[in-house]
C-alpha cells in the first residue's frame, strides 16, 4: 500500500513540475525517478513526497533544486575511451568529405562531452569547418558547460581517457590550471552554442552530420526513448551518425529499420539512405 502511495504522489509531483514550471520527467524511468527523488526527499528532510509537492508549489527555493536533481548527470571527459576512439577512426574520415559540418551534443550536461568532441575534432583537423551544439534542460549545467572549468583533481581521468581515445597531443595543451582548478581553452568555445533544448517536448532543429547522446535515453521509459530517436533520425542528414550510451541500443526501437550498425559494440550508428 505504501509504494502505491508513494506512486501517486510521485505522480502528482512529476505532473505538477510540468504545468507549473514546464519540465516534464513524467515518461522518465519510474525507477530512476522514484530513486532520486527518495535521496532528494531524505536530504531535504521532506516526510513525503505531498510535503515535496506543497514546497514545490510554495517555496520558490525548492523547484531549482528538484529540477536540478532530476536533471544532472555524471559525467567524465572522453569517458567509455574505446567511443572515442572508434569517432576518430571510423567516422571522422567520412566526417572530412563533407565541406562543412553540424554536431549535436544532446544532454550535454555540465559540458564534458563536448570538450571532448571539440578537442577530437581539433585533433582531426575538422574543427574550423564544425558548428557544434550542445543542449540541455538545466541551465545551471549550461551555465557550468559555458566556462569550461573542472576540479583539477578530476583532471587525472580525464588525461588517461584522452590518450586511450588516440588523442594526438597531451590534454594538458587545452587548459590551465590555477587554484584547484581547470580552465578549458576559451577557443574551444568559439563554434558552439549552449541552449536549453528538451528531448521531450522540443522539436527538430537543424540537420546534423553527428548527434551524441550517451546515458540519457536509459532515463526514459520506451515511449519517451521512441520519442527521442524518432527526434534524433528527423534531425539527421542521410548518412549522418548517432552514438548512444553502451548500456542504449536501438535494437528494439521504432526507429530501428532507420539505422544500421556502424559500430555495433560502441552503440554507433548510421542513418540509411531512405
Amino acid at each position: 500500500m505504501t509504494d502505491k502511495l508513494d506512486d501517486l504522489e510521485i505522480e502528482l509531483l512529476l505532473e505538477a513540475l510540468y504545468q507549473r514550471f514546464h519540465y516534464d520527467f513524467r515518461n522518465y524511468a519510474k525507477a530512476s525517478i522514484k530513486r532520486r527523488l527518495k535521496q532528494l526527499q531524505e536530504r531535504l528532510g521532506y516526510r513525503t513526497y505531498t510535503a515535496m509537492l506543497e514546497g514545490l508549489l510554495h517555496d520558490p527555493a525548492v523547484s531549482p533544486q528538484i529540477i536540478n536533481h532530476l536533471t544532472v548527470q555524471v559525467s567524465e571527459m572522453f569517458r567509455d575511451p574505446s567511443y572515442f576512439r572508434a569517432l576518430r577512426e571510423r567516422v571522422v574520415p567520412h566526417l572530412r568529405t563533407y565541406p562543412s559540418l553540424k554536431v549535436w551534443v544532446a544532454g550535454c550536461s555540465h559540458g564534458e562531452e563536448f570538450y571532448s568532441l571539440a578537442i577530437l575534432f581539433r585533433e582531426e583537423g575538422l574543427e574550423q569547418r564544425t558548428l557544434f551544439y550542445a543542449t540541455d534542460i538545466n541551465a545551471n549545467a549550461l551555465e557550468a558547460a559555458a566556462t569550461g572549468v573542472y576540479n583539477l583533481d578530476r583532471i587525472r581521468g580525464f588525461t588517461e581517457n584522452h590518450q586511450q581515445s588516440g588523442g594526438r597531443s597531451s590534454l594538458s595543451d587545452y587548459y590551465t590550471a590555477a587554484y584547484g582548478k581547470a580552465s578549458f581553452d576559451r577557443t574551444l568555445r568559439d563554434r558552439v552554442v549552449f541552449a536549453d533544448h528538451s528531448l521531450v517536448t522540443d522539436a527538430v532543429f537543424g540537420e546534423m552530420h553527428l548527434i551524441s547522446c550517451r546515458n540519457v535515453l536509459i532515463y526514459f521509459d520506451n515511449t519517451l526513448q521512441d520519442r527521442t530517436l524518432k527526434l534524433f533520425s528527423d534531425s539527421l542528414i542521410r548518412k549522418g551518425f548517432l552514438g548512444l550510451g553502451a548500456k542504449e541500443s536501438l535494437r528494439f526501437s521504432s526507429q530501428a529499420a532507420s539505422f544500421q550498425e556502424f559500430v555495433p559494440e560502441e552503440k554507433i550508428y548510421q542513418k540509411l539512405d531512405a
